[in-house]
């Protein structure tokens, strides 16, 4: 069973800022993460880096800035390094740098769709790039292009191009002069395919359902250790259900409540997730990506998820940590 270091096996997942205090049972059933104060979060956002193998919530938050949330965006931390970003929403470059995570470290970007709350940060996360000690090539794999959508290698260079990009000061990723950003552009209309495969590290993109707008999900490998990301779906995305049997943890967008949000054609329920993750035996599913519809009625849709899932959930904040794996003795 995945469990939290320093708890006894058996016990539900803890996120990193719990582990340790010499204090906490598991969280009852209907307990509520709320968002940690500034300082909260800068004393617990580098001790995730101290694992040796870990996944960090950097951005819990939608698209709407009234929840004090970063939008979405996930870390996988191995041996001390940040070797994998998921997403890059509003926020997710201060709380990179609260997470003491290095653009030098990271073998990829990983971004599930281009909407503003998933990848607006980017040319943030660039520009601090300029001063990295790196050399070698930061791939960036995202989705093809649709019908208001451009495809993510046209989307970078949109941002980066020495003649029209919006950032075109920072060309020197183009031409040569900084680091090469290789871009993986992947069809969600296509089988799953392999993206990434680097020192032990896979990564695949599956295609999924978010109504009209070109979009991915991610299955990660690393030893022994799978973690999954819905990325904003819907429970049309039949494909994805299908890659994720028995992960260690199922990172799922909670962005609606089970009823009356009209939205469920981008999005899975409550149930919806639940029902998947039981389905797949995913041993721990963590919640994110919240909105203040799916807020409201936290308390019912954990007791319905509950009641569906038979393991551990757990409701994440900006920079939860969730270790992967014992601490080496």
């Amino acid at each position: 069973m995945l469990r939290a270091v320093g708890l006894p096996v058996g016990l539900s997942l803890l996120p990193l800022s719990l582990v340790g205090a010499g204090c906490c049972p598991p969280p009852a059933p209907t307990e509520v993460v709320l968002p940690a104060t500034p300082a909260q979060r800068m004393a617990q956002g580098g001790r995730c880096r101290e694992q040796p193998l870990a996944l960090q919530i950097l951005g819990s938050g939608g698209p709407v800035p009234d929840d004090g949330r970063a939008s979405a965006g996930y870390l996988l931390w191995h041996e001390g390094k940040a070797r994998l970003l998921v997403d890059a929403g509003g926020g997710v470059f201060l709380r990179f740098g609260e997470a003491k995570a290095r653009i030098a470290d990271l073998d990829a970007i990983l971004l599930t769709h281009l909407h503003a709350d998933h990848a607006g940060d980017l040319p943030a996360l660039l520009k601090g790039g300029y001063f990295a000690e790196r050399e070698r090539p930061l791939p960036i794999v995202g989705p093809a292009g649709g019908e208001r959508f451009p495809a993510t290698d046209a989307f970078v260079r949109g941002l980066l191009d020495a003649d029209t990009g919006t950032f075109r000061y920072l060309s020197g990723y183009l031409d040569g002069r900084l680091f090469e950003l290789p871009t993986t552009v992947v069809d969600p209309e296509r089988p799953p395919a392999t993206v990434l495969s680097s020192a032990g590290l896979t990564v695949e993109a599956v295609g999924v359902h978010h109504g009209t707008i070109p979009a991915l999900g991610y299955v990660v490998a690393l030893g022994s250790f799978r973690v999954a990301f819905t990325g904003d779906q819907s429970a049309d995305s039949k494909a994805f259900a299908e890659r994720i049997a028995g992960v260690d943890i199922l990172v799922a967008h909670h962005a609606i409540p089970e009823e009356g949000s009209g939205v469920e054609h981008l999005h899975r329920t409550p149930s919806q997730i639940a029902q998947m993750a039981q389905d797949a035996g995913v041993k721990s599913l963590v919640l994110s990506h919240h909105m203040k519809r799916s807020l409201d009625d936290l308390m019912g849709s954990l007791e319905l998820m509950r009641s569906i899932y038979a393991g551990p959930i757990e409701v994440g904040d900006d920079l939860s940590c969730y270790p992967l794996a014992p601490p080496a003795e």
